[in-house]
């Protein structure tokens, strides 16, 4: 379980933040805080009728994007560097309903070589998996993240101190 204490993304240092998973400041996206989760982080989903498919169901699309965001962030705090998604797969086990709350955490298991591999769940307010989801993801350098970002040299440089300060020893 949670304890409660927040996680910064290291992109928040970005003036025009815009993420469509965690940016508090994006009036269309998803506005996910994550918090510290034993080993992993996670956070709460609850969205309205602006992201379902069928009437009072979350679109699929919406649960996948939410582990991908967790998976990610997870993973890039964990080694301290941008990480791209290669795979992603999702398991659908029961429909997430408009207006729930519902808790997705994400882990990820050894760390020691890329590409690393992450995992997520989101589970309904009575603790039962509703979607489960696996990925891979490759790390990127700063010379990746300048080339595949819209990102000035400035912002560039501010992400990378960022993220330096999340690596062993940084």
């Amino acid at each position: 379980m949670s304890d409660g204490t927040p996680v910064e993304v290291p992109w928040r240092v970005l003036p025009d933040y815009s993420c469509f998973g965690c940016s508090p400041s994006n009036e269309h996206g998803l506005r996910l805080n994550f918090t510290h989760a034993g080993d992993g982080i996670e956070c709460v989903l609850r969205v309205d009728r602006t992201f379902e498919s069928y009437p009072g169901v979350v679109h699929g699309g919406i649960a996948t994007t939410v582990c991908d965001e967790i998976m990610g962030n997870l993973l890039v705090l964990k080694i301290g560097t941008s990480v791209f998604t290669t795979t992603l797969r999702t398991r659908y086990l029961s429909p997430l309903a408009v207006g729930v709350s519902y808790r997705c955490a994400a882990s990820a298991e050894d760390l020691t070589a890329a590409p690393y591999r992450a995992y997520a769940e989101i589970t309904d307010p009575d603790g039962a998996v509703c979607v489960t989801a696996v990925g891979t993801y490759q790390p990127a350098t700063a010379e990746q993240v300048r080339d595949r970002m819209d990102l000035t040299e400035g912002e560039a440089e501010l992400i990378e101190n960022a993220l330096a300060g999340l690596r062993p020893g940084g």
